[in-house]
């Protein structure tokens, strides 16, 4: 049971769940990707596995990151939580929101991921990097706003 499950109000039903983009594995590929062109390339199996090492200390923070973070909005509430030693927790009333900023460079208007700002009521404002499908989390709590 994660920590939305965890803290949830009794009768409160998770209605929309977001995740972290695939992106934060993109520099571990990249890596693990030229480890196996340097011992195809006859670079040596040793560098090869020596720079796969490294895509895997890469890897495993990414996944940690992954794995450790949730994103709810829930017929009440909206509650996000990351981290596993160091844990950021935002658990907001639907009522108090006072708005959902999006911010997208380029790439991440193609491949569907940004930044997202939960502005609550009082000056309460988080910023939450690489989760994906922005827009449809703003659109989410939205539509629990006005229901």
């Amino acid at each position: 049971m994660g920590y939305v499950e965890s803290n949830l109000l009794p009768n409160e039903q998770i209605t929309y769940r977001a995740k972290l983009h695939w992106i934060i594995y993109a520099l571990p590929a990249i890596v693990l990707v030229i480890a196996f062109l340097v011992e195809l390339g006859g670079g040596g199996w040793i560098a090869g596995v020596a720079i796969g090492v490294v895509a895997f200390v890469l890897f495993l923070p990414a996944w940690i990151r992954s794995a450790s973070s949730e994103f709810a909005i829930t017929d009440k509430r909206v509650l996000i939580k990351v981290g596993l030693i160091r844990r950021h927790s935002l658990e907001l009333l639907l009522q108090k929101v006072e708005g959902i900023g999006v911010d997208q460079g380029i790439l991440g208007r193609i491949l569907g991921y940004g930044t997202i700002t939960v502005s609550g009521v009082g000056g309460t404002k988080e910023a939450f990097r690489m989760i994906s499908n922005p827009l449809e989390f703003r659109r989410q709590v939205q539509t629990s706003l006005a229901s």
